[in-house]
């Protein structure tokens, strides 16, 4: 969990966070689906960033929530995803099956973070 702490520090995930929140033009995209309009204050990866380190700064992973929302997506308890973050897995699940489907790039082979995964790079 420390890992994921200073991971949220970096100004690589400061700069991508702004970006998605100005892409949604800080609008709550699960408020949204039901025509609400709530202010973002969150930007949540979809696909766990602790079981997929390397979708860390991709921008189809990552979507705009309230925190109201955000705590929606997954049992706080159990940080298992809920019904709510299981139905934007499944939105973005080309987007998922492309990027599995690929191999990676020579930039993710030469950066430590993809390398040597969380547990090493955000210490």
């Amino acid at each position: 969990m420390r890992q994921l702490k200073n991971f949220y520090k970096l100004k690589q995930w400061e700069k991508k966070r702004e970006q998605i929140l100005r892409r949604d033009h800080f609008q709550c995209q699960e408020a949204k689906r039901y025509g609400k309009y709530m202010e973002a204050v969150i930007v949540h990866h979809i696909y766990p960033l602790e079981e997929y380190p390397e979708l860390a700064l991709k921008s189809w992973n990552l979507i705009s929530l309230s925190k109201e929302y955000h705590n929606q997506m997954h049992d706080r308890k159990t940080n298992k995803i809920t019904d709510v973050g299981a139905y934007w897995q499944r939105k973005r699940k080309k987007d998922f099956d492309k990027w599995k489907e690929r191999p990676p790039s020579l930039c993710e082979k030469r950066n430590r973070y993809w390398r040597n995964g969380l547990e090493d790079s955000f210490q």
